[in-house]
């Protein structure tokens, strides 16, 4: 079914080509921070994770939450997610991919990747992290694939897949929850030392994947006229409401603890993140922006008027996709560093080589996506005939 991937206009292949463009220079940064080390990031003894693993983090929850759809289709039968179901496991796939891109990158070396595989330690959250993407991984490539192999023929798909796709399930919830706890077991992190962490990033995750899935939904409509179905988006704009009011509801618990206790270790980061600390204040603007954006796609989503609206709908989406893309990864990780646990406020922006790394795994997501879609959307015209 590949060779469906090679056919296009033109169109079609200069957004192939201005992705490959991007993935090269990404490359040739890498190849810098190669041969010079990490010194060329804006990381250091003081905030030892940025860019990289605040996209890891985003990009666990939009793997995690292709479960948000094959739930309800494979269990529930809901019906209406039957053109949805293999997008949401191709943008599980390709999200997963970059997720351990930017492990790679964050590592410095590729054999340290190595060394977690083949000398495992269980006490390592990293090795399980590293663990349950690759099934994830896996998982997701053979029962998406195999299924559209299937309707291509003509033929219903194996019995040995439903397994497969059922196992998928709990291994969605497994890779987020594994991650929070990469961040919960550090004691000397105030700001990811608490209970609801697991929870505040499932929640984030299924209201970021289903508002990431509408929108590549509707540029499918837009660009290839192939449509998912306006009853599949209004199930999923319902999904997005209410993952969305948890996520808030759970960062104001966040506050409430913080503040209502007073304890200063608890509120210094929130204080820094939000309203600035000792003259520090690099990320409010940043947070504020993040709470407005998804307050207000909430906003929107609630109005039955506007969500009518395919222009008010791709716009509440992209808005609540950029929320908690900037609480996640701008706040969430790079604050969490803030203070330290000398208590100093050591900032952190990325460098241009950070940047461009960045770019290149986004653009390497963006093409394997591409592609697995170019496929299923042939398949499907194909069948339709």
């Amino acid at each position: 079914m590949i060779e469906k991937a090679l056919k296009g206009n033109r169109s079609y292949w200069s957004w192939i080509g201005f992705l490959v463009l991007v993935i090269v220079s990404g490359i040739l940064a890498y190849g810098r921070q190669r041969w010079f080390g990490l010194t060329v990031t804006g990381m250091g003894r003081d905030v030892s994770w940025g860019i990289y693993i605040a996209q890891f983090t985003f990009l666990v929850g939009v793997a995690a939450s292709a479960v948000m759809v094959v739930l309800p289709y494979y269990l529930h039968h809901q019906k209406e997610f039957a053109k949805t179901v293999i997008i949401g496991e191709f943008m599980a796939v390709s999200a997963t991919l970059m997720c351990l891109l930017f492990i790679l990158a964050d590592m410095g070396r590729p054999d340290r990747v190595l060394n977690v595989l083949l000398f495992p330690s269980p006490h390592s959250m990293v090795f399980w992290d590293v663990t349950v993407l690759n099934g994830y991984l896996v998982l997701n490539l053979v029962s998406a694939w195999t299924v559209l192999g299937a309707e291509r023929k003509g033929v219903p798909a194996p019995a040995w897949i439903k397994p497969v796709i059922y196992l998928s399930i709990p291994w969605a919830f497994s890779i987020h929850t594994v991650t929070a706890f990469l961040y919960a077991g550090q004691p000397g992190r105030h700001l990811w030392l608490t209970a609801v962490l697991a929870p505040r990033f499932l929640a984030s995750a299924f209201a970021a994947g289903t508002a990431l899935l509408i929108l590549v939904s509707l540029i499918l409509k837009k660009t290839t006229g192939f449509d998912t179905g306006k009853e599949a988006r209004e199930k999923l704009v319902v999904l997005m409401i209410y993952a969305g009011l948890a996520n808030f509801f759970l960062i104001g618990t966040e506050f409430f603890t913080a503040f209502y206790s007073n304890v200063p270790a608890h509120r210094h980061t929130l204080q820094y993140l939000y309203f600035g600390l000792e003259g520090h204040s690099q990320l409010v603007p940043f947070m504020w922006f993040s709470l407005v954006c998804g307050l207000g796609a909430l906003g929107v989503l609630m109005t039955p008027k506007l969500k009518q609206s395919t222009l008010w709908l791709a716009a509440a989406s992209a808005a609540m996709v950029l929320s908690i893309w900037i609480d996640k990864g701008v706040g969430l990780i790079i604050g969490g560093f803030v203070p330290s646990p000398l208590e100093e406020i050591v900032e952190y922006s990325p460098t241009v080589t950070e940047i461009s790394i960045t770019l290149g795994i986004w653009a390497i997501g963006i093409l394997l996506l591409t592609l697995l879609l170019k496929v299923f959307v042939a398949v499907k015209r194909e069948h339709a005939q």
